[in-house]
């Protein structure tokens, strides 16, 4: 992976982990924020797609539209899989569980599908990446496995991986392969993505606009920052990085996450996210040096 690339994907983490930390502050919402901030992306990027549809080169085609239609549909399955399992288990089983089978497996599809060739390097380095995850949000503390309802965690966690790792997938697919540009595969999505949702908010609108009350802005600031974050990740992939080394590297946004929830939420600093934060900026160096 080039220097440019990994300090795309480095960008592309802060900008997650911020628009992450927006998106709390709306949890009540649910799925209609999900709607609106999909609204705001739409508009947020419209001028950058239409100076792309009438000076860029894109090329449409049976397989580009079957690329667009299914990535639309996984993004919105793992978003309604993850909220699910935020509703029967506990945020601290769901969450690692999610994060660490994602970049796994996509790696493991990157290496299948795409032909990209493991290095020693790379899968250290992504261990490293997946271990670092795992004490960050764990720290430490295995035991939420044996709670009541533990396992509800773990399943819903793996199913979300692996749709972490389908999308992952498809869409590095759709950049590298079929040659479709980051931005309209992000904007063409994310347009798919409000008109299958758009049915259910607008059956029951005022239930919609209560729940949206005090949020609009919040909305509007995830709308601009969401598709950044995977545009910059998209197009270091267009830029050459292997998805093998890209999926586990953009999961760094954990570590972010948890720095800003030491320093600007005042959690607890504990020793296991900090051996955790050093095992993964260790993974990323040698995701960085790495060579597919």
């Amino acid at each position: 992976m080039s220097l440019v690339s990994l300090l795309l994907v480095v960008l592309a983490a802060f900008i997650h982990a911020t628009w992450n930390l927006l998106s709390k502050r709306a949890a009540d919402a649910g799925p209609t924020f999900v709607f609106a901030y999909n609204m705001f992306a739409c508009l947020v990027y419209l001028p950058w797609m239409i100076w792309l549809l009438v000076y860029g080169e894109l090329n449409w085609n049976f397989p580009v539209a079957v690329c667009l239609v299914l990535s639309a549909c996984i993004h919105l399955a793992y978003s309604l899989c993850l909220q699910r399992g935020y509703q029967l288990a506990d945020l601290s089983v769901v969450y690692p569980v999610a994060r660490g089978t994602g970049p796994m497996l996509s790696s493991i599809g990157a290496f299948v599908l795409l032909r990209e060739t493991p290095t020693a390097q790379g899968i250290f380095g992504l261990l490293a990446v997946v271990a670092g995850i795992g004490l960050i949000t764990t720290q430490g503390d295995l035991s939420a496995f044996r709670r009541p309802r533990g396992l509800d965690g773990v399943r819903w966690g793996t199913a979300t991986g692996s749709l972490i790792a389908s999308y992952t997938v498809v869409d590095g697919y759709g950049v590298k392969v079929l040659g479709i540009h980051p931005v309209v595969l992000d904007w063409m999505t994310n347009l798919l993505r409000f008109f299958i949702m758009a049915p259910v908010v607008f059956s029951n609108w005022p239930r919609a606009k209560a729940k949206m009350k005090g949020h609009w802005w919040l909305a509007f600031w995830v709308g601009a920052l969401s598709p950044l974050s995977y545009i910059l990740v998209l197009t270091a992939l267009e830029m050459g990085a292997p998805l093998s080394l890209v999926a586990p590297a953009r999961e760094m946004s954990m570590m972010v996450g948890a720095m800003f929830g030491m320093l600007i939420l005042g959690e607890r600093v504990t020793a296991w996210r900090v051996a955790g934060c050093a095992i993964l900026i260790g993974g990323v160096v040698l995701l960085g040096f790495a060579r597919a």
